[in-house]
């Protein structure tokens, strides 16, 4: 599958279903090692932050670190669907160890401004605009 096969199926807001349909490629994608499609799986991690659910942050967090390339074409903010605050709340008390790398890493890049201004909805407009989708599909 590719990233424009992936956005024709599902758009950026999957639904129902879908969701667990996006789990599964992007789960498959990080076996890929270095050969990973990290444009599919920074898509993947797109259509999962719109969704916003907290159960997906280790997930993303997983496929961030997956590899060189994939830490920085997934972006940080793909995190936080559910909200910054929200997100590091989890993350502050879930107890895997992964939870607290992703805590500790979210911290230092707030510290470094990079999430000034930052809302749910500035972000999906952002990439509403890099995708080119116009408003909300």
């Amino acid at each position: 599958m590719t990233e424009e096969d992936l956005l024709e199926r599902y758009g950026l807001h999957p639904a129902g279903g879908q969701l667990d349909e996006v789990r599964g490629i992007l789960t498959a994608a990080m076996r890929a090692g270095p050969d990973a499609d990290t444009l599919l799986m920074k898509l993947c991690c797109v259509q999962l932050f719109h969704h916003g659910s907290l159960d997906d942050v280790l997930l993303i967090w997983q496929a961030k670190e997956s590899g060189w390339d994939a830490h920085f074409s997934i972006d940080v903010q793909l995190l936080c669907g559910a909200g910054l605050d929200k997100t590091k709340a989890f993350l502050g008390t879930h107890p895997a160890g992964a939870a607290r790398k992703a805590l500790d890493y979210l911290k230092e890049c707030e510290e470094a401004r990079d999430f000034d201004g930052f809302s749910v909805e500035r972000q999906s407009a952002g990439y509403r605009q890099y995708y080119g989708v116009p408003g909300a599909d």
